[in-house]
């Protein structure tokens, strides 16, 4: 979770803002998201490898959360939507006849 109490930003803020300018491509960003992680990960197991790939997964949905979705709910709206198959709305939805009301799941 990014949302860390406003003294722990203020400390990394500054660092991260001229990082941020040295980061020139993709490969850069890459680079630095991986050598973080890999700085964090003080002895390589199971338990420590699940750990970082559990902090890149929750920024990865969270980034989709709160960028990527609104971007594509706009698209949406401007350009029309591509989920017609009414059997996928309707799941989605939650009015698909098929789905067992208590449990949302179709037979």
């Amino acid at each position: 979770m990014p949302y860390i109490k406003a003294s722990s930003r203020s400390r990394l803020d500054k660092p991260l803002e001229v990082l941020s300018g040295l980061v020139d491509s993709r490969g850069d960003l890459n680079y630095c998201i991986t050598a973080l992680v890999s700085a964090q990960v003080k002895a390589v197991g199971y338990a420590a490898i699940e750990q970082a790939i559990g902090v890149l997964e929750c920024a990865k949905l969270e980034f989709y959360r709160r960028v990527a979705a609104p971007y594509e709910d706009r698209k949406c709206q401007e350009n029309g939507d591509v989920y017609f198959a009414e059997d996928i709305v309707q799941t989605v939805t939650g009015d698909d006849p098929r789905l067992n009301k208590a449990t949302g799941v179709a037979p």
